[in-house]
């Protein structure tokens, strides 16, 4: 019971799902990254209505702070492109699935291309655009061109107005792996034609 409260607090105000049916955990695995026997192994399954059960995997080591997470849906889906227009804070709570392999983009705000550093979650529409927060918060902090600086506390403030239901922001998610989805009515979806090895644009 402890265990299951302290999951509900770690996930509460950011966005992430839920109810979890079963976890598996395995400590002291040798990290890819440090070498050292600090890895924790984690799978989660996980049924979202409307969409099925996923299972979540991720590698977290204590030592070097290294993090890699993704999801794979039960059963085989067909690579998909979801979009939704969401335009008030009552759409803040669309549930969001992405996995390591999709593309999130939204437009004249940020595109995630998939990559090492991509990784695979449940979320809400809420929790997807703070994490692309987040990001650009860091070009904030960070970047010394005075002119990205300054882009980037629009864009923040573009989402912030979002999230409070005054601004409209589109939301794409591209998967050729099928293990997304975006989980609304008001969501567009469209069959993904994944490009074979040496195929021409």
């Amino acid at each position: 019971m402890a265990k299951g409260a302290e999951q509900k607090e770690n996930n509460r105000g950011n966005g992430e799902s839920e109810g979890e049916s079963k976890i598996d955990v395995v400590m002291g695995e040798l990290c890819p990254v440090c070498s050292k026997k600090s890895l924790t192994l984690t799978e989660r399954e996980q049924e979202i209505p409307y969409f099925g059960k996923v299972f979540l995997f991720s590698m977290t080591c204590t030592s070097c702070k290294f993090h890699k997470a993704d999801l794979e849906c039960a059963e085989a889906k067909e690579p998909a492109r979801y979009s939704i227009e969401v335009s008030g804070s009552d759409d803040m709570g669309i549930r969001v699935v992405k996995s390591g392999q999709a593309t999130v983009k939204v437009p004249y705000v940020a595109n995630i291309e998939p990559g090492e550093a991509s990784n695979g979650y449940v979320t809400n529409v809420e929790g997807l655009l703070q994490r692309i927060k987040k990001q650009i918060e860091v070009v904030r902090d960070t970047e010394e061109d005075q002119d990205a600086v300054q882009k980037a506390k629009s864009l923040i403030k573009k989402i912030n107005r979002c999230v409070w239901g005054e601004e409209k922001l589109r939301i794409i998610i591209e998967d050729p792996t099928g293990n997304s989805a975006v989980i609304s009515e008001k969501a567009a979806v469209e069959k993904m034609k994944v490009k074979s090895v040496g195929e021409q644009h």
